[in-house]
């Protein structure tokens, strides 16, 4: 019999995995919460063993295609004149390019919609080890039966909670939160990031290939009734946190109160002591989320790849493929994980000294 797999998530590790798994003969079905796909996200990269994997399905050249092209970044005063800047695309000469994430999924789901079913609007609501089978509930679908589910549903992953316990035992406040938009205008040159900080937050406007997106990053302890789905109080928490504070970018704080896709969330790590449980296995932020300061997309298309390499290698011994997955990957993603500390002394500073600090070091890179 073809052996079945759930797939949780649509987005860029969930919807490479449902092709590779479909090219290698599995039946797949893929079930995501949202009626469709976003349009915000932060600009992301496609860097090394990810290159690779969308040379092989034949989509690299599409997606070298709707990369930014962004090269610089350059931080700015209150009144936007540029302080420091440091060059950004030196891997470019290695195929490594920048994109959308919006754009990154979009293109990956279509290459997995020749292989899988897609079921948009619906989410696992149990799980239920049955043999060498899960018994799967759903929201909206009726119940059935996978040799394999995998939860590919990012931080807040459902499947997670479901085979693993509560969110709280494994994710990780990291003391930041980040906001993305879609705004109308850029505030640098088409090759160009432009950042401004003030003491524990940051502003940015990313060209992102002629549809401009503008970044909030700032520090903060976490909310106790934060609420990952609340637009709302999204709006509220940015709001107030660069009330008197956007400088050059009054106007992009403004679109936040209107804006119709506001993606908001604490800036978290999560760590694993396993991502498998039975016939249950984590892929990309859901089992070892890098948040905004990592390499989680390429990650998770690598690891898709890794975990339909394993599943098709070795039908039957669903533990050994499960176990072979997660000692491979997680060379991959433990270095990831350290840089953390590094990277938001760099992007934002606690206080104006930092910020001087960090200008004066950015000064001694390659010139803008």
């Amino acid at each position: 019999m073809t052996t079945s797999v759930l797939i949780s998530g649509a987005g860029v590790g969930g919807s490479t995995l449902a092709y590779w798994l479909g090219r290698s003969g599995f039946r797949v079905t893929v079930v995501e919460r949202a009626t469709g796909q976003r349009s915000s996200g932060n600009p992301v990269d496609v860097r090394g063993p990810a290159l690779d994997v969308v040379e092989a399905m034949g989509i690299a050249a599409e997606l070298r295609t709707a990369a930014t092209r962004v090269d610089r970044l350059a931080f700015v005063d209150a009144q936007g004149r540029t302080r420091a800047g440091v060059r950004t695309g030196g891997g470019r000469d290695s195929g490594e390019f920048e994109l959308s994430r919006a754009e990154l999924a979009a293109t990956l789901l279509r290459a997995a919609r020749e292989r899988a079913e897609i079921r948009w609007g619906d989410s696992i609501t149990g799980l239920e080890p049955d043999g060498d089978r899960v018994g799967v509930t759903f929201e909206q679908g009726a119940p059935a039966h996978f040799d394999y589910v995998v939860g590919a549903d990012g931080l807040h992953s459902a499947v997670r909670r479901l085979a693993f316990g509560p969110e709280r035992d494994f994710v990780r406040h990291r003391g930041f939160y980040v906001a993305t938009l879609p705004v109308e205008r850029a505030h640098g040159a088409a090759d160009e990031v432009v950042m401004y900080n003030s003491p524990g937050l940051s502003l940015s406007v990313h060209p992102a290939g002629g549809k401009p997106l503008a970044a909030f990053i700032f520090r903060g302890k976490r909310v106790p009734d934060y609420d990952y789905r609340d637009m709302e109080q999204h709006r509220r928490l940015v709001l107030t946190a660069y009330a008197g504070r956007a400088g050059t970018f009054a106007d992009v704080l403004d679109q936040v109160r209107t804006a119709p896709d506001l993606y908001f969330d604490a800036v978290s790590q999560v760590r694993m002591p396993t991502w498998s449980r039975g016939r249950v296995t984590l892929l990309g932020d859901a089992g070892s989320s890098l948040s905004l300061f990592g390499d989680g997309s390429s990650l998770a298309i690598a690891g898709a790849r890794t975990l339909a390499e394993e599943l098709a290698g070795a039908p039957g011994d669903p533990r050994g493929a499960l176990t072979r997955y997660e000692q491979r990957h997680r060379r991959l993603v433990a270095p990831k994980q350290r840089g953390f500390r590094v990277a938001g002394a760099l992007l934002v500073p606690a206080s104006r000294p930092g910020i001087r600090l960090r200008d004066l070091a950015v000064s001694l890179a390659p010139r803008i």
